[in-house]
């Protein structure tokens, strides 16, 4: 399969926001259930062992969506007796919107509107210990994720986490099966983001261009 990139509906600048809640609240649940919370903190816990306690530890999370992810992260750190501050970028107005009520009461996640193609103008060099991507980079065409993770690779101190789609013919059969029944958005934007995943060659090709020689394919 070659990758394919089709609009979202949810990354559409009209769509409503009941619409967007119902997209967001699908991709909540695929994290939950499917491992986009453990993708992070399966690292958090891993590097965790070497942070010190006497200063906060930051993230950056890079198309938050509705923020669960760091709102998870914030959690794991707080039961394990560690500061995480996480600042959780989005460029949707009202995304961000529906982000801010989903994490409403907690602290240390800091919403920033901002576009992830202009990193390199938001942030310095080394500004985050850690940045996140996850089930992002499939909306972009490879140009520019290559051009994110270049942004990611300089912005972080101690290690970049991205988490995306494997793009196959089997994925596509267990989303379409997945979202059976689902409202049209989510059946929509579902296979078309499998359509826009990756496979490891190109994941592998994207990262030696982006300069990144540490990471591990998992």
């Amino acid at each position: 399969m070659e990758r394919r990139l089709t609009p979202e509906l949810m990354d559409q600048p009209g769509i409503t926001r009941a619409a967007l809640d119902t997209s967001l609240r699908y991709i909540r649940g695929v994290n939950q259930r499917l491992g986009g919370v453990e993708a992070l903190l399966g690292h958090l816990r891993a590097w965790s062992r070497r942070w010190p306690r006497t200063r906060p530890i930051t993230l950056l999370d890079i198309g938050t969506g509705s923020a669960d992810l760091p709102l998870a992260a914030r959690k794991w750190a707080s039961g394990a007796g560690f500061d995480l501050r996480v600042t959780a970028i989005d460029k949707h107005e009202t995304t961000l919107a529906i982000a801010r009520e989903h994490i409403a009461g907690s602290r240390g996640i800091t919403l920033v509107e901002a576009d992830a193609l202009d990193l390199d103008n938001r942030f310095g060099t080394g500004e985050f210990d850690y940045v996140h991507a996850g089930l992002f980079l499939h909306h972009l065409p490879d140009d520019q994720v290559v051009q994110v993770l270049k942004s990611m690779h300089r912005i972080c101190a101690a290690g970049l986490v991205w988490n995306d789609l494997i793009r196959s013919r089997l994925g596509q059969f267990v989303v379409t099966a997945l979202t059976l029944g689902r409202p049209g958005i989510v059946r929509h934007d579902a296979r078309v983001s499998v359509e826009g995943g990756f496979v490891r060659e190109e994941v592998d090709r994207m990262a030696v261009k982006a300069g990144i020689d540490y990471c591990t394919y998992k």
